[in-house]
């Protein structure tokens, strides 16, 4: 048996050492030959369980690798170079040029004297502009301010809808998933009806224009007009559940202390299970309705795809709007004209127009990507939708052919209202926010959210009140309850 010798047992030994330095920057002088002899020797002194094959295609991988390393060394001491060379001239001239940064310092060096040169002819030529500029934003620093002022707490499951009176006394409705209906006091947050009459989940809830009645949608395909007789409770002082604050309170918090748990609902609060009239002709959840102007008739919006126009009187069927490809999401009425704005999944909103009573005409307009969660009219010439593709757009209805505003934001949104007096758009959003925007698509103000006030889960529907009350704009949401807003917007944000 072959013994091995010194001088070869001592090259064994170099080739082992050059192994571990297999990667390297430093060799430059090695050819292709010795590469692949190297490899060769490395796979025989080396115990792997790899086939021969994988580990050559390995190593000759990584020796590509190394190649490309030692020619990025190579550029870099270049470079390196001729920075010195740059700074050398620089400094020859009387300049100087800190740092020789690798991937800067060229660059810097051409460009420093044009730069210097734009930079001052730019402070010199928008100086007046950019102070402009500044002061304007420095004007609208006076931020709106919102108060939580009340919890109307009581539903036992999410609540879908809320709605204020127009006539006095003013009181205000919500409709829940837990199959009722509720009036509660504004001013103490007092439960002051319960109305029971449906089978499924209620909807939808709006009031009469002029007389005490309310008309409610439900999951059990029909709609209910039922009246009303309450009594206002004395008032008592308003306990202060939250102090004035802006409304960027951008606070967050855990879901932890979430009303997970049953709700007891109020005791002492009378109920009522028997609707004045009951309209039935969808074949689907009748998911909205609202009133016509003047109130003798109603239309209703139903997952059938079809929207009905009911008479109030007769409770019969007087027109059935079609025409929408997927179930319906929402229905509006003009506070003040026989127009009807409808909204779909199929991802368009329908006008309906009864002004003329021997031609009902109908536009159909495509101005989102996804389901329109719902579509609003103004009491000037505009309609305001939102939709789950994260925009609220504002429309003309003299010129619907595209949106005077556009409003992006980062959540879907669900049902939105628009104020009569400041024309403040209320976006309710499934990320639990609630954002308020002017007509022309301009940010006023975010409510205030955190672990003591805000909603919990997603914000379902927003409701503005124009009278006198301590509330002005009224949330509710699937946290099972609907909070009682004072939203303060300064003169100069609306006019800005």
């Amino acid at each position: 048996m072959p013994v091995e010798s010194g001088s070869s047992a001592a090259a064994r030994q170099a080739k082992q050492k050059r192994k571990s330095h297999s990667l390297s920057i430093r060799r430059t002088n090695s050819t292709e030959q010795d590469r692949s002899g190297l490899q060769r020797d490395m796979l025989e002194g080396q115990d792997s369980k790899l086939p021969l094959s994988l580990r050559s295609n390995l190593l000759d991988l990584f020796s590509q690798i190394e190649r490309e390393f030692e020619n990025l060394y190579i550029e870099n001491l270049e470079l390196r170079r001729e920075i010195e060379t740059l700074n050398d001239r620089l400094a020859a001239e009387g300049q100087t040029f800190e740092g020789a940064d690798l991937a800067k310092g060229a660059l810097k060096t051409k460009a420093s004297h044009s730069t210097s040169q734009l930079s001052q002819k730019l402070k010199t030529t928008y100086k007046a502009s950019t102070s402009k500029i500044v002061s304007s934003f420095k004007a609208t620093t006076s931020r709106a301010v919102c108060q939580l002022v009340r919890e109307y707490v009581g539903h036992r499951d999410g609540i879908w809808d809320l709605s204020v009176t127009r006539t006095q006394p003013v009181v205000l409705g919500t409709a829940s998933a837990d199959h009722s209906a509720m009036l509660w006091s504004i001013e103490t947050g007092k439960c002051l009806l319960k109305y029971m009459g449906h089978q499924g989940s209620v909807n939808s809830i709006k009031f009469h224009p002029t007389e005490q009645m309310a008309l409610t949608a439900s999951g059990d395909q029909t709609a209910h007009i039922w009246r009303y007789m309450v009594q206002l409770p004395t008032p008592q002082p308003v306990a202060d559940i939250s102090q004035q604050t802006p409304c960027e309170d951008d606070v967050d918090f855990s879901d932890k202390d979430e009303a997970d748990g049953e709700v007891e609902g109020p005791n002492d609060c009378p109920s009522l299970r028997v609707a004045t009239t009951t309209l039935r002709s969808h074949q689907g959840v009748v998911i909205a309705a609202d009133w016509l102007v003047g109130g003798k008739q109603v239309v209703t919006a139903s997952w059938d795809r079809a929207a009905n126009l009911y008479d109030v009187e007769t409770s019969e069927l007087v027109h059935s709007l079609t025409g929408h490809d997927q179930e319906l999401t929402h229905c509006c009425t003009h506070p003040t004209q026989r127009l009807v704005v409808t909204s779909s999944r199929d991802t368009t909103f329908r006008l309906w127009d009864f002004r003329d009573p021997s031609i009902h005409s109908v536009n159909v307009f495509q101005g989102h990507t996804d389901t329109v969660t719902s579509a609003v009219f103004t009491v000037g010439d505009n309609v305001v939708s939102g939709s789950d593709d994260r925009t609220v757009k504002v429309w003309d209805l003299k010129n619907m052919r595209s949106p005077i505003a556009t409003i992006r934001t980062d959540s879907a949104v669900n049902r939105i209202s628009v104020s009569v007096n400041q024309k403040i758009i209320a976006l309710p959003h499934d990320n639990r926010q609630v954002r308020l925007f002017d007509m022309s698509g301009v940010r006023l103000a975010r409510l205030p959210r955190s672990n003591r006030q805000g909603h919990r889960r997603m914000v379902c529907c927003s409701a503005w009140c124009e009278d006198n009350t301590s509330c002005n704009l009224f949330t509710c949401g699937f946290d099972r309850q609907a909070i009682g807003w004072n939203i303060n917007i300064p003169a100069l944000l609306q006019e800005k």
